[in-house]
């Protein structure tokens, strides 16, 4: 983890503006095509959840803006490595958090997050709560196809994790679409970065 450089920044100004803001978040919700990551899961027989989670959080481990988080008003670090928090549904309706470690390799990551699954769903309640800043919040809510997501906010608190939440596909044009939103913190990017993040993901969903 290092500190960013706020004076040598050329977002300085925009982020002396959009940190005062009672609600700093702006969101995007955009289609992707997930019909080849979809058939590469059903090959490797993996969880179509874990593979694209996979490839959503190389996209974040790739682009720095998703990596930096505000300290406080006059401190933003850039982390080394971003894991994913996201939330676990268990069998009898309710859910709790996890924090799956991040590896480029997806046969490890699944392997790995497995685990955190299978202890996850032996728990009740909200045991696993982290405040670490070295995650990006991901949702996953396969039964509705949304076109918009708000999140929960805790005003109190200095939030500036983005936040991901995957929808429900459906088949378009002979392709699988799925929606995809994506909050972040207006201090620390624009709609240019999360219009990156859309594009690389886009690109390594279409791989093999």
């Amino acid at each position: 983890m290092k500190n960013l450089d706020l004076e040598a920044w050329n977002r300085k100004e925009h982020f002396d503006f959009f940190k005062e803001y009672d609600q700093p978040f702006f969101g995007l919700t955009a289609e992707v095509d997930v019909t080849k990551a979809y058939q590469v899961s059903k090959k490797l027989n993996a969880s179509f959840f874990l593979y694209y989670l996979h490839k959503s959080l190389v996209a974040v481990n790739r682009l720095e803006s998703f990596k930096y988080r505000i300290i406080d008003e006059k401190k933003v670090v850039i982390v080394d490595s971003i894991r994913a928090g996201t939330t676990i549904n268990r069998p009898d309706g309710t859910f709790s958090f996890s924090y799956l470690p991040f590896y480029e390799d997806f046969n490890v990551f699944e392997r790995e997050a497995l685990k955190v699954i299978d202890e996850i769903r032996k728990t009740t309640g909200l045991p696993h709560t982290d405040r670490s800043i070295d995650v990006a919040y991901f949702s996953a809510i396969p039964w509705v196809k949304f076109t918009s997501v708000e999140h929960a906010m805790h005003s109190k608190q200095n939030d500036s994790v983005p936040k991901f939440a995957f929808g429900k596909w459906e088949l378009k044009d002979d392709k699988k679409v799925m929606p995809v939103a994506v909050h972040a913190h207006h201090a620390l990017m624009d709609g240019v970065h999360v219009g990156q993040f859309y594009e690389l993901f886009q690109q390594l969903l279409n791989d093999e």
